[in-house]
């Protein structure tokens, strides 16, 4: 399968509206990854409004990341979120 993110948008309550190139669509909730260290900037509701796709992966301006495999594995579907 292929994961690589073709679009997205951010949602509230940290979670990410997800179009994956295989076709797959969902909910990705960010919640239980705010905690790592490396992505604390994205605990403020501006800052991760501004997620863009780079090389198929959510990316923000100061280069946080989460990567497209991680963001598939965890994929809700619509109407389970």
């Amino acid at each position: 399968m292929n994961d690589d993110i073709t679009s997205i948008k951010p949602l509230p309550d940290f979670k990410l509206q997800v179009t994956l190139a295989d076709g797959r669509q969902g909910v990705f909730s960010l919640v239980p990854h705010l905690a790592s260290p490396g992505l604390s900037a994205l605990r403020d509701p501006a800052y991760f409004s501004r997620v863009q796709i780079l090389f198929g992966a959510a990316t923000w301006p100061d280069g946080e990341d989460i990567a497209p495999e991680t963001m598939a594995a965890e994929l809700k579907a619509f109407e389970s979120v």
